[in-house]
């Protein structure tokens, strides 16, 4: 028989939470009341990471496990998916804003003001959000330089740490101010704020900066698209710097039965961790007693993409331009020549 549902009041505003008692990660003994939970515990936290930006909800209404199938985008049947538009029965109250894909639809996405919003979503299943980097005001202007450090099968976490710790210098160079977290699995993530910028230059900025770091790492780190091409290194992925190719928020849940989370770290700390130390279980208490250690990020005052996009205009002069969208990217206007995959089987694309 399913629980009754429960009523929770988030600063003035009613929150239903259906089947509570819901497992939802059956290896930690969490059920649904346990993840919403969670989410109050970090709460001035995922406010501050989602605040007024669209986002996509990675819902899994049955719980995480095993077994549960993921709708993908060439069979959308699953008991998990990924939710870009806002629900029909989105409670007025729940901001939303819209947003325009690489195909030029657009659509309404939930962009979350305050914690009731937040929680709202957990109810929906929610354990992963998926933020743009740009605010509800103006969904075209990127407001965050973000920088995915992906390790290859072979790389260990120090050397993904050595490879961020080059990288926070790099954005240093670049007159960029860089806050880093894990990304609740094996990689690390770079954010940085920016002035306003449009995606096109923000997507090449990503690839200069990407480029420098193997310029200065070269055993470690690359940009190489192809994934033959890689090695044992880690992959800057510009590619998560395309309109509409999202990375996961600071404290969001990554829906493994581990339960990690994509903890928020000071600089000093990153070459002491593991990314298994933070988890749903282990996050409350580290937030207790820490609070959000990137709380600075949006009092931090914005860089300007220039000198990076310098570099870009330096590198196409020598010949390195342009480099590979994903495969499902269509042709924007006004967007510059693309490099195609001449003499690479379309099966290699990530």
């Amino acid at each position: 028989m399913a629980t009754q549902a429960e009523v929770l009041d988030i600063d003035g505003r009613e929150v239903r939470i259906s089947s509570p008692d819901k497992p939802y990660f059956a290896d930690l003994g969490l059920n649904k009341r346990g993840v919403v939970e969670y989410f109050r515990s970090v709460g001035s936290g995922i406010v501050a990471a989602l605040r007024d930006r669209p986002t996509a909800m990675e819902r899994w209404p049955g719980g995480v496990r095993d077994d549960v199938v993921v709708a993908t985008r060439a069979d959308g049947r699953g008991e998990a998916f990924y939710q870009k538009r806002a629900p029909a029965n989105t409670p007025e109250w729940v901001q939303t804003a819209e947003v325009r894909f690489p195909s030029g639809r657009t659509a309404v996405e939930v962009a979350p003001h305050d914690l009731a919003s937040v929680l709202w979503m957990v109810n929906l299943g929610t354990v992963r959000f998926h933020p743009w980097p740009v605010r509800a005001a103006d969904t075209d202007a990127v407001d965050q330089l973000r920088i995915d450090l992906d390790p290859q099968p072979g790389v260990d976490f120090a050397t993904t740490v050595r490879a961020a710790l080059e990288l926070r210098q790099v954005l240093a160079d670049a007159g960029l101010t860089g806050f880093c977290k894990t990304s609740g699995g094996r990689g690390v993530h770079v954010f940085a704020p920016i002035e306003g910028s449009d995606f096109i230059d923000a997507r090449h900025a990503a690839i200069a900066v990407g480029r420098e770091l193997a310029r200065r790492l070269p055993s470690d780190v690359t940009v190489n698209w192809w994934k033959e091409e890689r090695g044992e290194r880690v992959f800057v992925d510009f590619n998560q710097m395309a309109r509409d190719r999202l990375m996961t928020s600071a404290y969001s849940i990554r829906p493994t039965p581990r339960g990690l989370v994509s903890a928020p770290l000071e600089w000093d700390e990153l070459p002491s961790v593991q990314p298994s130390d933070f988890t749903v279980l282990t996050m409350p208490a580290r937030f207790a007693e820490r609070g959000d250690v990137w709380a600075v990020l949006d009092a931090t005052s914005p860089g300007s993409l220039a000198t990076a996009l310098a570099w870009y205009e330096r590198d196409a002069a020598d010949g390195e331009g342009e480099l590979p969208y994903p495969p499902e990217y269509p042709k924007m206007p006004g967007e510059p020549p693309r490099v195609q995959p001449s003499k690479r089987n379309a099966a290699n694309w990530d």
